[in-house]
């Protein structure tokens, strides 16, 4: 008698928006990621007001969820767009307003760049609303090729976030 069990990676997605009801769209999108096949939502942080970066707009509600998945990363990011679609998300112009916007922060330990898709995401490093939420599920986490999440903080001090 054999037992196999299913590798499953631990993955971290950054979630935001801030048009519409940018709380319950959050919400309701975490509920979405926890629904993914082959995957099962393990944490997520709290909601988080921030103000837009290098754009205008209302400000957003940001979260970051912990997921365990044997999901590819090209396969989860195939998802994450689909709930992104199911939202209404539009691309009109870069940093636009979005209804939903999912990044794929980290998958594993894995460093990949491709068309596609990048991992770890290449901007995380400079955004409270990624760190700070990050850092609430998982306080040692530690980046790919880059080092220690909580190194990069002093870095976005200046950047407004609130805990709701």
């Amino acid at each position: 008698m054999s037992i196999v069990t299913e590798v499953r990676t631990a993955c971290y997605i950054g979630i935001g928006a801030n048009l519409g009801d940018a709380r319950d769209q959050v919400e309701r999108a975490i509920a979405r990621i926890g629904e993914l096949p082959s995957s099962s939502l393990v944490a997520q942080s709290s909601l988080f007001r921030t103000a837009p970066i290098d754009a205008g707009g209302d400000d957003y509600i940001n979260a970051v969820v912990k997921l365990e998945t044997s999901l590819t990363a090209s396969a989860l990011l195939d998802h994450l767009q689909a709930i992104e679609q199911d939202f209404g998300r539009e691309r009109p112009y870069v940093n636009a307003p979005r209804t939903m916007d999912l990044d794929l922060l980290l998958y594993g330990q894995s460093i990949m760049k491709s068309d596609k898709l990048t991992v770890p995401h290449p901007r995380m490093t400079q955004r409270a609303f990624v760190l700070i939420p990050l850092l609430q599920i998982d306080p040692f986490i530690q980046i790919p090729g880059k080092g220690a999440a909580h190194s990069f903080v002093p870095a976005v001090a200046g950047q407004a976030i609130q805990k709701i």
